[in-house]
């Protein structure tokens, strides 16, 4: 089986140590794949490639802005022409059902389209200024930052690395990219597509392994000039005391358990259905996923029943079979799952339905657990404050709008959150008090290119998607021109 390689400089080239890590399909544990499994070394070297083609040569820096967008448009074309493919491929290395990969692969095709077009839109500003110096002319320039690491996940193996490969190639830098470990297949074959459109050497380049070596050499590295990370809280706070070594910029999108608010008057079945994707979707392996239902006291019992109904209707299987849901991405994941569980019932939590790993039929051999709804929670039990990541949630009931913001709140994150309401002025009211950088209204997950996402207090910071992602990747340049040079306000001529 071919293995896998780093892509630095321009080149195919296999990690300095020789190591090598198989990746496997998580519904019935085979081996697809091998990859090269890199560490500080490779690191070392992809930073090095990055810095010289962003401080030295210059190509992709000096390209033109509309140059640029026609880069990102062939490679959004090239993305859709193989989308079946790179579907496919995402369904077997994370588990997640064809249809939401291929909306994944959909997804990173009109994210290329839409920072191509950021590209060419007018940026920056002309400022009126005092003339107590004489004429002046003052304006802001938008620079790339430069060299760019940017660290995903394994829950959205292509959408999360087109996320921050586009707008970062779009503003300009230069980028040194590190997928998770357990699901690097798609990135490199988005490499593979930059590579083959002729991308300028040292632009972007590809670095495959841990987080422990590859990932920490790029959060310390004084020649890297940004780092944006999307996974854990713990690993955020260590990737920001890293960084603070060089002052570089950090952008951190870290973990959630965030509430979905419904009250009494919200549409039944609309309500039930939303919530289904809020947490069911892709697994539950979601950061925003609507883990934490609070639903109005009066129709609890209506709304659990009904949820638990839908639950244990859901089917589950190889993620290329298509079915409701597929299997969490590893053994490890799904043993912590587990224990969330099991330490919940141990606290006197319901488990309703769910709650066990399936291993029937095709299963057998895959790591999946069945739609879990939990009940007879306390604000304090750990399945109600810490993000699990997998197909559970927990119901509580609130009585009044003032309770449901105070219980929506009730949480160190502030990643996301929906409230459900047919009463459009309380819908604002609730949205406006939530503390969430995401918020929906009669509707849970969607997200849209054009829309900033990102969250507050330990969901981390800055902002992905839409203008202000496009803005991370930029710095401000003040410049002030006298426009008659031969003259000096202010200080007397001696």
């Amino acid at each position: 089986m071919q293995i896998r390689s780093n892509y630095i400089d321009g080149r195919w080239q296999l990690a300095e140590a020789g190591a090598v890590r198989d990746v496997i399909n998580p519904c019935n544990g085979e081996i697809i794949g091998r990859v090269t499994e890199s560490g500080s070394t490779d690191a070392r070297l992809a930073i090095q490639a990055a810095h010289v083609a962003f401080y030295k040569t210059g190509a992709w820096r000096r390209t033109s802005g509309p140059r640029r967008a026609d880069f990102l448009l062939r490679v959004a074309d090239v993305i859709m022409s193989r989308c079946e493919e790179l579907a496919r491929l995402d369904s077997m290395n994370n588990g997640k059902p064809l249809r939401e990969a291929r909306a994944d692969v959909e997804d990173a095709a009109a994210c290329f389209r839409y920072y191509a077009g950021l590209v060419t839109k007018p940026q920056g500003g002309v400022y009126e200024v005092s003339d107590g110096f004489g004429p002046m002319h003052s304006y802001a320039m938008h620079e790339p930052v430069g060299v760019c690491a940017q660290i995903t996940p394994w829950n959205y193996p292509l959408l999360m690395a087109t996320w921050k490969l586009a707008p970062a190639l779009a503003a300009g830098n230069t980028v040194v990219f590190k997928p998770s470990e357990l699901t690097p297949l798609s990135a490199v074959e988005l490499f593979g597509i930059f590579d083959s459109l002729g991308l300028p050497a040292g632009t972007a380049n590809l670095v495959l392994g841990p987080g422990v070596g590859a990932g920490s050499e790029l959060a310390a590295s004084p020649a890297v000039d940004m780092i944006t990370f999307t996974g854990s809280t713990r690993t955020g706070q260590s990737i920001a005391q890293a960084a603070v070594g060089n002052l570089k910029k950090v952008g951190l999108e870290l973990g959630g358990k965030s509430p979905n608010v419904i009250f009494a008057d919200a549409d039944f079945e609309g309500a039930v259905e939303w919530a289904m994707i809020g947490v069911f979707f892709n697994q539950g392996e979601v950061c925003s996923a609507g883990s934490r239902i609070l639903v109005e006291e009066s129709v609890k019992q209506r709304f659990v029943d009904r949820l638990v109904q839908r639950a244990n209707a859901m089917t589950l299987g190889d993620g290329l079979s298509d079915p409701d849901m597929g299997a969490l991405v590893s053994q490890a994941q799904l043993d912590k799952v587990l224990s969330h569980v099991r330490a919940a019932r141990e606290q006197g939590a319901r488990i309703l339905c769910g709650g066990e790993r399936y291993v029937e039929g095709e299963c057998a051999r895959g790591f999946f657990v069945r739609p879990t709804v939990i009940t007879d929670v306390t604000p304090d039990m750990p399945i109600v404050r810490e993000e699990v990541f997998g197909p559970v949630v927990t119901v509580q009931t609130f009585r009044t709008e003032a309770e449901a913001i105070e219980m929506a709140n009730d949480t160190p994150y502030g990643l996301a959150g929906g409230v459900f309401t047919s009463d459009g002025a309380r819908a604002l009211r609730v949205i406006k008090e939530m503390r969430a950088g995401v918020t929906w209204v009669n509707c849970y997950n969607p997200t849209f290119n054009e829309a900033p996402w990102g969250g507050y207090k330990m969901s981390g910071y800055g902002r992905e998607l839409g203008v202000n992602g496009f803005l991370e990747y930029q710095q401000v340049k003040q410049v002030s021109i006298n426009l008659r040079p031969g003259e000096v306000g202010w200080y007397p001529r001696r």
